[in-house]
């Protein structure tokens, strides 16, 4: 009887694998995808950091409750404006950084 062997690989060959390799499109999707669930995390982490339920959040910036669970859950549908209202609200720092032909554009 044989033992069965495990072979232990990276998550960044598993992405390979299973989504795709850097630079097709389906790869950029999904990278894309994870920094806006990324994005939604950090708000929800620093509402519950400053013992906010969503509801006040909602009512500093001047929103729904409903508004910021969707923003927590998903960004895709959010505005930009919106957002940036929740993070100031949330006394958080935002800060950009725009690459284009590997140059920094913005900040």
């Amino acid at each position: 009887m044989t033992a069965n062997k495990l072979k232990t690989v990276s998550i960044d060959v598993l992405i390979d694998k299973h989504i795709g390799e850097r630079g097709t499109e389906r790869r950029e999707a999904f990278e894309n995808e994870l920094k806006i669930d990324l994005l939604g995390q950090a708000i929800k982490q620093a509402r519950q950091e400053r013992n906010l339920t969503q509801e006040q959040l909602g009512e500093i910036v001047g929103v729904q409750k409903a508004q910021i669970s969707k923003i927590e859950n998903s960004v895709k549908n959010a505005r930009f404006e919106t957002i940036l209202k929740v993070f100031d609200a949330l006394g958080a720092k935002v800060s950009f950084n725009v690459e284009l032909n590997n140059e920094k554009l913005a900040y």
